[in-house]
Parts: C-alpha cells; structure tokens; sequence
C-alpha cells in the first residue's frame, strides 16, 4: 500500500497520530466537565470521579457524579442488543474488510471504519452504560438508536454521539447564545464541531482541508432550514419526510466528514496494522 508522503516511514504512523489527537481532546474536554461540576458542587465519592473520568466516555458530568435517583435495571434484550453491535463490528473488521479489498480499497476502508465504530461507539460505550446503569449510576447511552431520528435536530441534539453534543451546547451554544441569537449560536457550534474534526481527520491525513468543517456548516444550516416554517409545511423535521431529510443531509455527504484521503493514509493502514487486511 502506497502513501504519498515520503517522509511518513520517519515519523509515527498517522492512524496513532489521529489516535493521540483524539485522546487528548478527549481528556481535555474530560477534565474540563469535571471541574466545572466541582465548581459549583462537593467532590463528589472518589470512585465515582474516578469512573467518570477513566471509565466513561460520556460528558454529563453532574449526573454521572451526583443523581442519586434509582436506575432502573437494564432489560436482558439491552444486553443482547449491545452483543449483537459488538458482533457485528467485528465481522465488518475481520471479514468485511477482506470481503470488500478486492472490490474497491475504499470500500474497505469504510467497511472497516464502520466496523470500529460498531465495536467502540455503540458495542463498547453501551456496555459500559449498562455497567453503570447496574451499579445505579445515571450513565444513559451516548448512542440512543439514531437511525430512528425524524429531524436534524433529534439526530444530532438527542441520539447521536450525546456526549460531544453535551459539549458542544455547554461550551459553544449557550456561551454564544446571548451574543449571536439561536441561529448564529447554532451555526458556530457547528462551525466549531468542524473545527474539532480538522483536527481529528484531516490533520492526521494531511489532505482534506475543510471539508469537515464544510460538513458540519451544512448540518447547521439542515437544522436551521427543517425549523422554518415553509419547511414544516413540507414535513421536513417529522414523519417520513423528516426521516429521508435527516438521512439525505446527515449521511449523504459523508465523504466531506471523511474524505478519501482519509481513508487511504489513515484507516487503510491502521486496518493493516491490526491484521484486519
């Protein structure tokens, strides 16, 4: 497999670059939920802090920390559901990803990355969610089945990734809210969501330059335009007209979020590096 830059065998593979990123923006904004909850709060039961801050990839911190109202018992059908996305991540790792090879390289790569996705975003945060949720602890999914959103809105505000929502709305949407109404607000978090993405995929890919940030602008402007009120009068936002619009806008353009470049010079090689090609 070829990269393009001459120099990439001198320096550390990109997909740990990306990896590295990830993680310390991660602990960063981690660590900064934590002492705001701490702000204006007692410290909290230090295994709990400690299970927020190393064991729990969500960023709710005050009800990880401090709700103390009884949590139902997960149902047995919620661990099998978590089984089954584990599961099938790895097929799409182990089997998927051959399957694909000699179809298309980046049909690989997606097939790959999908299949990471599976196994971390919705196999292992839910297991994990499930744990907690066992031991009476306010750790709700951060993936909440967002292939049954009905809006933009829904999709990204309550179903997808809730953790960098959580983030996103304390620390960009709500600081800006007074300063640039509903709409500037909502737009520079997006705008900023993009900014944080830069960094994740085209800065360990070394290509693909805006077109994060490009992705999420046009997420921002979905959701502005399914709440005007021509808009509503076309179903956007609810129903199945507001389903096939937050599918069109959310994964249409999925090859801005992660551009081919991407895929060739991070996740191929990561694919490599842990046998799965």
């Amino acid at each position: 497999m070829e990269i393009n830059d001459a120099s990439a065998s001198a320096a550390l593979p990109r997909w740990i670059v990306m990896w590295a990123v990830a993680v310390a923006l991660y602990s960063a904004c981690k660590w900064a939920t934590y002492r705001e909850a701490l702000a204006t709060r007692k410290a909290p039961d230090r295994w709990r802090a400690l299970g927020y801050l190393l064991f729990w990839p969500g960023m709710d911190a005050p009800a990880f920390l401090y709700r103390t109202d009884p949590m139902p018992a997960p149902r047995p059908a919620e661990w099998a559901a978590a089984a089954f996305k584990t599961t099938l991540g790895a097929a799409l790792i182990w089997a998927g990803v051959r399957l694909t090879q000699p179809v298309h390289p980046l049909l690989a790569g997606w097939a790959g990355m999908t299949g990471i996705m599976f196994v971390l975003h919705f196999g292992a945060f839910h297991f994990l969610s499930l744990a907690w949720r066992t031991l009476g602890v306010d750790a709700r999914p951060v993936m909440r089945n967002p292939v049954r959103s009905t809006s933009l809105a829904e999709f990204w505000g309550r179903r997808w990734n809730t953790a960098f929502h959580e983030l996103a709305t304390r620390f960009t949407f709500r600081p800006l809210l007074p300063l640039a109404g509903a709409a500037g607000a909502t737009l520079l978090a997006f705008l900023a969501s993009g900014l944080i993405h830069e960094l994740v995929i085209s800065v360990p890919a070394r290509g693909g330059y805006g077109l994060p940030t490009g992705y999420f602008l046009l997420q921002g402007l979905g959701l502005l335009l399914e709440r005007a009120r021509a808009a509503r009068r076309f179903g956007l936002g609810r129903g199945g007209g507001g389903r096939l619009f937050t599918l069109a806008v959310a994964a249409g353009p999925a090859f801005w979020l992660f551009p081919p470049v991407f895929i060739r010079n991070v996740i191929l090689p990561m694919l490599a590096a842990i046998g799965a090609l």
